[in-house]
């Protein structure tokens, strides 16, 4: 292994996997696993050190058992081995996987062999729900087949804490973000409570990656996050969620990050976003400079997609055969686009589906009337994957819109609402069904917003106590705006009138109704989390702290007096603790870092970068060959400064020492230095590696990092390990 592969921490990217979508299509079932599995292959093929997953592992909240056991066989069978590890963990497990009843990375757990680890948030498909607020990806999680991180705790303030890992001389900061409801985060993000955690020692060695799972594209005012929100010191952005595959880095000139679309490998519906060639990325990243290569992936079953304005053809809609003679012109424009999808979208891979997916748009426009399209779709059977949602009709009304500066014109209604058009939402069918109910079937207690948020988690996250839940927490809140409003025995009279105007007061609210449904659910999970069963407080095992035994129970149960097995099971003695906490297995010949609960506060590991900011340095990193030629080095080192000139390659003034000891600076700092006309103070590449053998060098030595209270802490770092 050369010097630069050692110093190469190489990452397989994918996002949007939707393993089990269409999994009752007869035809398409298997889609999604087939193509995960083609990205298991890759990650061996490409010897990549881990896979980085963005979200939306699983196209449901609660996948079937199929999807659910497949998923786990193809990651045992991939990703389970005994390849040797090289990435060392550096921060504590403890807080990274907080969530989960073992806080430890996979691949140095003593009871797992791990070849290739697997990192993973959550998206907006298999988010937690429910009791526990549990999600698939919790299950692998707990099976030790998936790191599961970046899982937000609480709803008003967002606390990113990195996970920090190193190969060599190259260091990786790696953030993540599970999917938020783009309007909360959105409004959490313009309140400044959201805060992105680093590391103070060496605070510019570090390579800064986010992965996230958000609406990018502007939807609405609020239902997507600008980039401009996102902190100005990442390097690079693994944007989930956007099915289009936009994987070739994009640069932001305005806050100076990269980021990279990785899309999703199965299309999940019929867009045009879908229609772009599918690939994942393999990531190379040495000290402060990336480089993305993209692989197609060769299982994605083909799809094409046109459009046909039938107005913009010769046919006459004047004609006595006028249907007819669409259905024919239709049927030629079909058998085209699937000779096109056969041609170009074919692979030679043995597992890629031959039927292709096909979708033709008809605007029929100008008097032109559609044909039965289930009558027509009968011949497309043995030649299509979709035939009877391949010909879509739309016609297209011309609307009046007016700009803010007083000017109107005239455009195409498709062109406003665009696929708004072909996607009724749950939430809307309820209002419009009470909308249009008779006053026997009008709502009495519940609003229309609330019962339609209720039904939507109902049908997609399978939520069968919504309904009830809304219900009953909305009855105990009228029964108590009663008590203070109704006193006299007049007022009790008219007790309908009362109920009725307190809901109309709620209906006012915006979003009232939404939280209410989750303050009922929550409250709901809140009196089942008490049976937990890993609830340690209540085990009538407890060990004590000061190692006496547990009092003894009486009882004429089987093994109440230490029948067969109650010494503990097979291999009950191969185990022991140490004093400081930690478990020797078998076969484990040296120490291990204890991985418990910290005794302090996230704020004494690391700072928020709300509260300071660093200068960009310019360390150029080693000029990186690429003999492949299927990728460009992107260096990130040498970031200009917003309003300021080139950077310079010389400490400016400053000792090396005295540069060490300035990588966190406070605004008023930043404000004082001089910047030196039109560049900017840095730290050399010599200086870069003396720190980093100083900070993280052999056994005993410590990681520091940034304390608000500046009381100089130390955080034990973990040992450097391979695998074993």
């Amino acid at each position: 292994m050369s010097k630069d592969e050692e110093n190469t921490m190489r990452i397989l990217v994918a996002t949007d996997c939707h393993l089990g979508y269409a999994e009752k299509d007869p035809i398409r079932g298997n889609d999604s696993l087939v193509t995960f599995e083609e990205i298991l292959q890759h990650a061996q093929k490409q010897n990549v050190d881990f896979i980085l997953l963005g979200g939306d592992l699983f196209h449901e909240n609660k996948p079937s058992r199929k999807t659910l056991h497949n998923c786990m066989a193809l990651l045992r069978k991939y990703c389970m081995g005994s390849k040797p590890c090289q990435i060392e963990y550096l921060s504590d497990q403890s807080i990274n996987f907080a969530d989960s009843h073992f806080p430890i990375v996979n691949y140095e757990d003593p009871n797992l062999n791990v070849g290739i680890p697997v990192f993973s948030i959550h998206g907006n498909h298999d988010d937690p729900a429910g009791g526990g607020s549990l999600c698939a990806v919790d299950l692998l999680s707990v099976a030790g087949l998936v790191n599961y991180f970046g899982k937000s705790r609480t709803v008003d303030k967002v606390v990113i804490n990195p996970i920090l890992l190193q190969k060599g001389e190259t260091k990786l900061a790696l953030f993540g973000l599970g999917s938020i409801r783009d309007e909360r985060l959105h409004r959490l993000f313009l309140s400044k409570s959201v805060s992105m955690l680093r590391p103070r020692e060496d605070v510019e060695s570090w390579f800064n990656l986010l992965v996230l799972h958000q609406n990018r594209a502007k939807h609405d005012a609020k239902n997507y996050i600008p980039e401009k929100f996102l902190d100005a010191f990442l390097d690079l952005v693994i944007w989930g969620h956007e099915h289009e595959c936009r994987i070739e880095p994009e640069w932001n000139s305005e806050q100076n990050y990269y980021i990279s679309q990785p899309g999703s490998p199965v299309a999940t519906s019929l867009s045009e976003g879908e229609t772009v060639r599918k690939h994942i990325g393999v990531l190379d990243i040495n000290h402060k400079s990336f480089k993305m290569s993209k692989i197609a992936l060769e299982t994605v079953r083909p799809f094409v997609m046109e459009d046909l304005v039938l107005r913009e053809t010769s046919l006459d809609p004047d004609s006595g055969d006028i249907q007819k003679q669409i259905e024919a012109y239709c049927a030629e424009k079909i058998e085209t686009m699937i000779a096109r999808a056969l041609r170009e979208q074919v692979s030679q891979h043995k597992r890629q589906p031959t039927l292709p997916l096909i979708r033709l748009r008809v605007d029929h426009t100008g008097g032109f009337e559609p044909f039965a399209s289930h009558r027509f779709s009968q011949g497309f059977v043995d030649k299509v994957a979709n035939p009877t949602d391949m010909i879509h009709f739309i016609k297209k009304k011309q609307v009046i819109k007016a700009e803010k500066d007083g000017t109107t014109f005239v455009t195409d209604m498709a062109d406003v609402l665009k696929e708004e058009l072909e996607v009724s939402r749950v939430e809307d069918l309820v209002h419009e069904f009470f909308i249009r109910a008779d006053e026997k079937n009008k709502l009495v207690l519940l609003t229309e917003e609330g019962l339609g948020h209720s039904v939507k988690e109902f049908v997609e996250k399978d939520e069968k106590d919504a309904i009830g839940e809304l219900a009953k927490y909305q009855q105990q809140k009228t029964k108590k705006y009663l008590k203070e409003t109704t006193t006299t025995a007049a007022d009790k009279t008219h007790v309908e009138e009362a109920v009725e105007r307190f809901r109309q007061e709620r209906a006012t609210l915006p979003g009232e109704e939404r939280e209410e449904l989750k303050e009922a659910l929550k409250n709901k999970q809140s009196t089942t989390s008490n049976t937990d069963f890993f609830d340690d407080d209540n085990s009538d095992n407890e060990i004590k702290s000061d190692g006496s035994d547990p009092p003894p129970t009486r009882g004429r149960g089987r093994g109440s007096r230490g029948g067969r097995g109650s010494r503990g099971g097979r291999g009950s003695r191969a185990k022991s603790t140490k004093a400081d906490g930690s478990v020797c297995g078998r076969g484990q010949s040296r120490s291990k870092a204890p991985v418990v609960a910290s005794q302090q506060s996230i704020v004494s590991a690391f700072t928020a970068t709300a509260r300071s900011r660093t200068v960009k340095t310019s360390a150029s990193a080693a000029d990186l060959s690429d003999s492949d030629g299927s990728g460009t080095w992107n260096n990130t080192s040498a970031r200009i400064k917003p309003g300021v000139g080139k950077t310079d390659s010389s400490v400016k003034g400053r000792s090396t020492a005295a540069a060490k000891n300035t990588w966190m600076m406070s605004d008023d700092e930043m404000d004082a230095d001089s910047w030196g006309g039109d560049s900017h103070r840095k730290v050399s590449r010599a200086t870069g590696a003396a720190t980093t053998q100083q900070s993280v060098g052999g056994r005993g030595k410590g990681l520091s990092f940034d304390d608000s209270d500046d009381d100089d802490e130390v955080l034990p770092m973990r040992n450097k390990r391979s695998k074993r």
